[in-house]
């Protein structure tokens, strides 16, 4: 069983940045071969959560709800990851979901990165933002990246949407399937034992 968690941080609902979400899940899904065994995909919608990530960030503990969803994206397999792009960059509610996470809680995973704005323009926020963000996380991003504008939803240009979520979903099939997730291990596996920790025998 392969478990991917979907993580989208759109700000209306329904969203494109979700619409993407799903359509790269999808097809990965899809890319994904009969060897590779049952994918399942878990849905966050980070905008649920706002509330209770601004809470983390001022008291440093996560409410139970945020806290569950945390476990699940970090305990997942692979990571789809999408945000709209505001001023050139990933926006505010995106990097604090990410802010919140243990350090080295993604080291390991493979990532594909989606997002979406307004204009084409800001396509490039994907390699100067996204990607050196993950790298400092020491996830592993999948070597291409979808960036859906405005005018990418439209028909006439559908093709070209579809031609790079099939390119990106396939690689991060091939890296779900070639390189499991190293674990890290958990320091609560193997605790010393009280006695020892008072120095005693």
């Amino acid at each position: 069983m392969t478990r991917i968690a979907v993580v989208s941080t759109g700000l209306s609902q329904p969203s494109s940045t979700r619409l993407l979400a799903d359509r790269l899940a999808t097809t990965t899904g899809a890319a994904m071969p009969a060897s590779g065994g049952d994918v399942t995909f878990d849905a966050v919608e980070v905008r649920e959560h706002a509330r209770d990530l601004a809470d983390n960030l001022l008291t440093g503990f996560a409410p139970a709800g945020l806290r569950a969803t945390i476990d699940s994206v970090t305990g997942a397999d692979g990571l789809i990851a999408v945000t709209p792009i505001f001023n050139a960059s990933y926006s505010g509610l995106f990097k604090t979901f990410f802010d919140v996470l243990e350090p080295d809680a993604l080291a390991g995973m493979p990532v594909l990165l989606g997002a979406t704005g307004g204009s084409a323009r800001h396509s490039l926020a994907l390699e100067h933002a996204l990607r050196p963000m993950f790298s400092y996380l020491r996830a592993v991003v999948a070597p291409t990246a979808v960036y859906a504008a405005s005018e990418d939803w439209a028909s006439a240009a559908t093709d070209g949407l579809s031609a790079r979520i099939d390119c990106a979903a396939t690689e991060f099939a091939a890296m779900l399937t070639n390189t499991p997730r190293p674990r890290a291990a958990d320091p609560y596996d193997d605790p010393v034992p009280f006695a020892q920790l008072l120095g005693t025998h």
